[in-house]
């Protein structure tokens, strides 16, 4: 199945990439235009994928220093992309060790779309099912589950706990009933069928225009920053046999390595007012 790129997903990779500056200056429309439109998305899409994104107080419209229309990142935004560097770009194996965090909650029957909320929330974080209410996650993904939960003010709804799981099951048969890991492998391969012949087409040390390098660049990571949010990045000892996610993260990471900072020649090339903008 061909990967989906929304124009609204590629502007939130586009400022999870380019678009974060100590001073968080705002992006010109025009240069999101220009932008996106290497990426085949034309000034309509882009126009009203940002008043979506507005509406959903993740981009805040400002001028330039130039005085150009602009939109900068909400602090909730901010937080988001930060939150989701440390997923996205993860360099650190997950151990055994580590431990779990649980969210147990419960909703009042007249409250029943919070409920649905949280769930939809919780499995968006990476989470899977222990039992009903109770949710369980590797331990690392407290901070932003409670940066999430207070954003969304469906703390007082939760209990968050931190813990190791003592049996009756194996833990790696627990994993299996807890996260649907054929569904997640399946997206890895996925993944690996689209990207895997544009790295083996960047050779380490290829010369190509910057814009080729940003195209396949900002199309992989809008790609790859689902997966760290879909596989909950479990200890190797708890995967099946052959599992797919240590290569796809190879891929990215090689992709990363090699296309990252020629894309951003691209995009500084029309960027007068916020300049060079940095990234992960």
């Amino acid at each position: 199945m061909a990967e989906q790129h929304t124009p609204r997903s590629l502007i939130v990779s586009l400022y999870g990439a380019y678009g974060r500056t100590p001073d968080n200056a705002p992006l010109p429309v025009a240069e999101l235009i220009r932008l996106l439109a290497a990426l085949d998305v034309d000034a309509p899409s882009v126009r009203s994928s940002v008043s979506r994104l507005k509406r959903r107080g993740l981009l805040v419209p400002e001028r330039t220093a130039d005085g150009a229309a602009g939109y900068a990142l909400s602090p909730d935004a901010r937080q988001l992309l930060d939150d989701g560097d440390r997923r996205i770009y993860a360099h650190t194996e997950p151990t055994l060790d580590e431990g779990w965090v649980l969210a147990v909650f419960s909703v009042p029957e007249a409250e029943r779309h919070k409920r649905h909320l949280l769930r939809s929330r919780l499995g968006g974080l990476g989470f899977g099912t222990a039992a009903p209410g109770v949710w369980i996650a590797p331990a690392r993904l407290y901070e932003e589950t409670r940066h999430t939960l207070e954003r969304l003010q469906l703390g007082m709804y939760v209990d968050l706990f931190r813990g190791e799981h003592l049996g009756f099951s194996a833990t790696a048969e627990a994993v299996g009933r807890w996260w649907d890991l054929p569904s997640v492998a399946k997206q890895h391969e996925e993944f690996l069928a689209a990207h895997e012949p544009v790295l083996r087409g960047w050779p380490a040390g290829a010369r190509r225009p910057a814009e080729e390098a940003y195209h396949d660049y900002l199309l992989a990571l809008d790609s790859w920053r689902r997966l760290p949010y879909a596989d909950p990045g479990l200890p190797a000892e708890l995967l099946p046999q052959d599992w797919p996610g240590a290569r796809s993260a190879a891929v990215f990471g090689e992709l990363h390595a090699r296309l990252r900072d020629t894309g951003a020649r691209f995009v500084e090339e029309g960027a007068d007012g916020p300049g060079a903008h940095s990234g992960a």
